[in-house]
């Protein structure tokens, strides 16, 4: 009995451990989204950047984020070598799946959708986050 509970509370420690890189990832994320949707008035563009470059930009953000998450949060929550990379497959996929549902949302209620806002744009942005905290967490 005592090596189903402990079997249990591991199971429920590395559920928890990727739920908490998911959430700080769309943390970071949600706060990106903020900044475009405030600033964006002021650079609006007469022709739109072309696709390339913006998911080079959301990506350059995304290693902003992630060395500032790092900086905020030394110590990753996933310990070992195969966790951590399952962990750089798994949560960029689910926060361009979150964000495609945060733009389909903003599209129902006919509200501005930005880049982000999509599974593209915002799988770039969280990939690239994962990348740095994989490659500077400890």
């Amino acid at each position: 009995m005592e090596i189903i509970v402990e079997l249990l509370f591991q199971i429920l420690g590395f559920v928890l451990r990727i739920l908490g890189e998911f959430i700080l990832q769309m943390i970071f994320e949600a706060l990106g989204e903020l900044a475009v949707h405030s600033v964006r008035e002021p650079f609006r563009r007469p022709k739109p950047i072309h696709p390339a470059l913006a998911a080079i930009g959301y990506a350059i953000f995304g290693a902003i984020a992630g060395a500032i998450s790092v900086w905020l949060v030394p110590h990753l929550y996933l310990e070992t070598q195969t966790v951590r990379i399952a962990n750089l497959v798994v949560t960029p996929i689910a926060a361009g799946g979150v964000m495609a549902a945060i733009g389909a949302w903003r599209r129902r209620r006919e509200k501005e959708v930005i880049r982000l806002e999509t599974f593209a744009y915002g799988y770039c942005f969280a990939l690239a986050m994962a990348i740095v905290r994989f490659v500077w967490g400890s």
